[in-house]
C-alpha cells in the first residue's frame, strides 16, 4: 500500500524540480518583447485628445479573429482572479517564484494584444472596456483543490490555450496576428510542459495520488469562458469558428499529456491508482492499446 502524502510533503518533495524547471523554463521562454507586435506608426490620437473616435469602418480584421483575439484579452486582463487561485496553492520557495514568472508572462499577453487592438482600431475600444469590467469584476473562483489537481489542470488549461492560439494563427488574419497568436502558443506550450513535467515527477513520489489527480481532472475540465454581449458564450462561439471545440479535447489536450505520463502503461499503481486509470480508459489510444 502506498504512503499517502499530504499537500505540504508534496510541495516539499517537489520544490527541487520546481527549481530546476523553472531555471530552464526562463531560458526557453524570454528573448521576445511585446511592444515589438505592435505597429505604433498605426496609432492615432480618439475624440478625447482631438482626435476621431472609434467607427466601425476603422477594422480590418475580420469577425472570427476580432472575437478570438477579444476573448484572449478577456481571459489573460482577468489575471488577478487566476494569480489568486493558483497563488494561494504555492506559495512557498520556487512554488512562489515560478507564480511569479508565469503571472507576468500572462500579463505580457495581455498588453501586447490589447495593445494591438487599441492601435490597430481593430475593435469598438468602449465596448471592450465594458467587456473588461465586467469580466473582471465578475472574478473567476475554483472549488478547493489538492496540490495535484492543481498542476495537472493547469498542464491542461496552457495545453488548451496553446490550441486556442495555434488555430488563431492558423486563420492567417495578417502577419502580425499570426505572429502574436504563434508566440502565446509557444508561452503556453512552455508552460503546459511545466506543469507536465511537475505531475510526471509526482509519479515517482505518489503515483495512485497522481492518477487519481488527472483522472478527477479530465472528468471536470472546462475552459475558461467569457459571456459575450449577445448572451452567448465564448466557448459556444469559438467552438462554431473552428478555434477552439471542446469535442477535440480527447485527441488535442488530454491524449498527448496523458501520453507524456504513460498513463496507460505504468506498472507502479496500487488498487486505487487501478481505479482511476479506468475511469481514463475511453481516452487510450486504440493503436497503443
Amino acid at each position: 500500500m502506498q504512503n499517502h502524502l499530504t499537500d505540504r510533503e508534496l510541495l516539499e518533495a517537489l520544490s527541487g524540480e520546481v527549481e530546476l524547471e523553472l531555471h530552464r523554463h526562463i531560458e526557453r521562454a524570454d528573448g521576445w518583447q511585446p511592444h515589438d507586435y505592435v505597429p505604433f506608426d498605426d496609432g492615432r490620437n480618439f475624440g478625447f485628445l482631438g482626435g476621431i473616435d472609434w467607427e466601425p469602418e476603422q477594422s480590418e480584421l475580420g469577425e472570427v479573429a476580432k472575437l478570438a483575439l477579444t476573448v484572449s484579452v478577456l481571459i489573460a486582463d482577468n489575471l488577478p482572479s487566476y494569480h489568486r487561485e493558483i497563488g494561494k496553492y504555492l506559495r512557498i520557495g520556487p512554488w512562489w517564484r515560478w507564480v511569479g514568472r508565469w503571472t507576468a508572462e500572462e500579463n505580457r499577453h495581455e498588453i501586447m494584444l490589447r495593445n494591438y487592438l487599441m492601435v490597430t482600431r481593430a475593435v469598438d475600444p468602449i465596448e471592450l472596456e465594458r467587456l473588461r469590467m465586467a469580466h473582471m469584476t465578475n472574478g473567476f473562483r475554483r472549488p478547493a483543490l489538492h496540490l495535484l489537481d492543481v498542476l495537472a489542470n493547469c498542464a491542461f488549461e496552457e495545453a488548451a490555450s496553446a490550441v486556442r492560439h495555434r488555430n488563431i494563427a492558423a486563420l492567417q488574419e495578417n502577419p502580425m496576428v499570426t505572429a502574436m497568436a504563434e508566440r502565446i502558443a509557444v508561452d503556453d506550450e512552455l508552460q503546459a510542459a511545466f506543469f507536465a513535467h511537475l505531475v510526471g515527477a509526482a509519479f515517482e513520489h505518489a503515483p495512485d495520488q497522481a492518477m487519481r489527480a488527472i483522472a478527477d481532472r479530465v472528468a471536470g475540465f472546462a475552459v475558461p469562458s467569457v459571456a459575450l454581449p449577445d448572451g452567448r458564450s465564448s466557448d459556444e462561439v469559438l467552438a462554431e469558428a473552428g478555434i477552439y471545440d471542446p469535442a477535440r479535447e480527447p485527441e488535442l489536450v488530454f491524449g498527448p499529456l496523458l501520453r507524456q505520463w504513460n498513463v496507460f502503461d505504468r506498472s507502479d499503481l496500487g488498487e486505487a491508482g487501478e481505479q482511476a486509470r479506468a475511469e481514463l480508459a475511453h481516452l487510450r489510444d486504440p493503436a497503443h492499446a
